[in-house]
């Protein structure tokens, strides 16, 4: 009987070790795909053009911004005077069920969408600030069951996509 709840306890010791992450930090030139539980270790640049900065490329998938922000390439205090480049996503959840990215952290000056999440489900965004992107911060569609806790979506969209929150 000892010998087993020794044993539980080793179990249980394992289990409470944190699960393994790809870590993600400095300037990203080509789209980055992640297929296993991702954390930021420091601030993320993205430079990548007409293409996402982040795609989310299998299901149940955790990115956690861990406090860190992605910066886009849209201009710091305007964002997009006109119109944007609706590829250039900050991350991009597209027919991934289960992806969970967690804040706080933050995602600006995309020159589209700062998050968004395309026929999927199941998924959770908190804790996540969206700003200064030039489509909306938040844009979910076909998403069913998503949860949506504690985010923030301000000076997002632009004159000819002025829908901007989420």
């Amino acid at each position: 009987m000892l010998f087993r709840l020794s044993s539980v306890m080793v179990s249980l010791a394992w289990l409470s070790q944190p699960i393994p992450a790809k870590e993600i930090g400095g300037t990203i030139n080509t789209t980055l795909r992640i297929e296993e539980n991702s954390v930021l270790v420091e601030d993320v640049t993205c430079a990548v053009e007409s293409a996402p900065c982040i795609v989310v490329g299998a299901p149940n998938i955790t990115l956690d911004l861990d406090g860190y922000a992605i910066t886009g390439q849209a201009d710091a205090e305007a964002a997009c005077s006109g119109g944007g480049v609706g590829t250039e996503i900050g991350i991009d959840v597209n027919g991934q069920n289960g992806a969970v990215i967690r804040g706080p952290g933050v995602i600006r000056q995309m020159r589209s969408f700062g998050i968004r999440v395309n026929n999927s489900s199941g998924g959770k965004i908190t804790g996540v600030t969206a700003s200064t992107n030039c489509f909306a911060g938040f844009y979910l569609n076909a998403a069913s069951e998503y949860e949506l806790e504690g985010n923030v979506s301000v000076r997002n969209g632009n004159m000819t996509f002025p829908c901007g929150g989420i």
